[in-house]
């Protein structure tokens, strides 16, 4: 052990500890789940940390050899061999400041050493005078949280894009597969499968389109807003600048906020994309459902498409496949809906200049960023991508449905329609033998009125 000292007095730490007297303080203190915050959050956090050393450096304010210690030692974090001196708890210290320090300590040591100190000295880089330099928890966290959000986004897109691109694709193939069409679970008239799967591809191509609206509002940046907006202790340069770096660093067009009270004192991006994110949610766990009850069987449920089998299904049953990439898909999608509402409740519970539940707000939504980019990939590679038809199925029960007998509203009228469907119900003949048989129309008249694949387009039977 070493003895390191902060405002508090002295505190013991591991000998090969990089982080600081006020992480150890917070490993103390916070022992609620026993893992830190999302890599992606710290590496967020350690970005805005070298470009600040990049800024102050060009300013003049930072030696360009404790500059250049910084930015080495933010480069060798970022290059994933020091993620296990991050270990701060996700439920921490308000605003965030425990993560804070931990991400300073860990690169002031860094960077003192390689400039020839000591670890837990800071004789030549402090955590707080130098590697915090003009920068705030309050205005640190916000940016960071925006940083790792389109970090991720760039990773969930793709994904989006190739969902979408296999629903059409099924749509495509589909096209020609008649089916009967259900409401209330019950049956309606006939519809092509294909045109169930352009409603579901539209459906996710219209949440992209939501979430990437919802995103642009992350590009722009409260760094430099200090500790509560008024930019106390910052150059006057310092926000642009950062702005700038951290647009290349990041490849992103990113830039300062038109007022930095409000990125301090609101949540509202995060909101919005969270809820964007839930939208998205709400129809894929739908969507789930209806290829789960589309797939329900083989012998006794609709089984009119089959999803691909890719693991047994149960442990006393033989044989028995389960539509278990769907099931997945249902659970990350109620995850997501459920971190929505943690996020809404949390982006309430600022007040005044500041939101207090920051490290909240910024695990939930990566959590939700990054299970819905796994999740999905995985139903799109082991499931979506794989799904086939049963025609004959599909076909048999359309012509069954009682719900045909809407073609003929506009002909025989409502109540004459409504007497053969329940004629066909309580007999079991078919809708066409009754309709025949009262002499309401002749057989080559239904041929016409009742063609499956003209009542799946707009228009008046038999009068097109």
């Amino acid at each position: 052990m070493r003895i390191e000292k902060d405002s508090m007095g002295e505190i013991e730490i591991p000998d090969d500890a990089l982080y600081g007297a006020q992480t150890a303080r917070a490993v103390l203190n916070f022992k609620v789940l026993g893992r830190s915050g999302y890599r992606e959050f710290m590496y967020a956090t350690v970005h805005i940390k070298k470009a600040a050393a990049i800024v102050h450096k060009k300013l003049g304010l930072l030696a360009p050899k404790q500059a250049d210690a910084i930015i080495s030692a933010a480069d060798q974090v970022l290059a994933e061999k020091y993620d296990r001196h991050f270990v701060v708890d996700v439920f921490q210290a308000g605003a965030g400041t425990s993560h804070n320090m931990n991400v300073n300590e860990v690169l002031a040591n860094l960077a003192n050493e390689s400039l020839g100190g000591k670890r837990g000295e800071y004789k030549y880089v402090h955590p707080n005078d130098h590697v915090n330099m003009a920068q705030s928890t309050n205005d640190v966290i916000p940016t960071a949280i925006r940083l790792a959000g389109l970090i991720l986004l760039r990773e969930l897109y793709p994904i989006l894009d190739e969902l979408k691109d296999l629903l059409y694709a099924k749509e495509r193939e589909f096209d020609d597969i008649i089916k009967s069409a259900r409401t209330h679970l019950q049956d309606a008239v006939p519809i092509r499968l294909g045109q169930e799967f352009s409603g579901f591809r539209v459906c996710v191509q219209k949440h992209i389109e939501n979430i990437r609206t919802a995103a642009e509002e992350l590009k722009g940046l409260g760094i430099g807003g200090s500790a509560a907006g008024t930019g106390l202790n910052v150059h006057p340069e310092y926000r642009r600048l950062m702005a700038e770096t951290l647009s290349e660093l990041l490849d992103h067009e990113l830039k300062m906020v038109d007022n930095y009270f409000e990125a301090m004192q609101s949540m509202r991006p995060f909101v919005n994309l969270s809820g964007t994110l839930r939208g998205l949610a709400v129809d894929l766990g739908r969507i789930a459902n209806d290829l789960r009850l589309l797939s329900s069987g083989p012998r006794t449920g609709l089984s009119e498409i089959n999803l691909p089998p890719v693991q047994p299904g149960s442990s006393i049953m033989p044989g028995k496949v389960n539509p278990v990439l769907a099931e997945m898909l249902n659970m990350v999608c109620y995850r997501v809906v459920g971190n929505d509402l943690t996020i809404s409740a949390a982006g309430g519970a600022g007040q005044l200049d500041l939101n207090v539940m920051m490290p909240l707000i910024a695990d939930t939504l990566i959590e939700s960023l990054k299970i819905l980019t796994g999740g999905i990939r995985s139903f799109n590679n082991r499931c979506l991508g794989g799904i086939s038809a049963n025609p004959d199925r599909c076909r048999d029960f359309a012509e069954n449905s009682f719900a045909m007998v809407t073609a003929l509203n506009t002909t025989i009228g409502y109540l004459k329609a409504a007497e053969v469907a329940k004629e066909s119900e309580k007999t079991g003949k078919p809708i066409r033998q009754i309709v025949i048989e009262k002499g309401y129309l002749k057989k080559e008249e239904l041929d016409v009125y009742l063609a499956p694949e003209k009542l799946t387009e707009p228009g008046i039977p038999g009068r097109d």
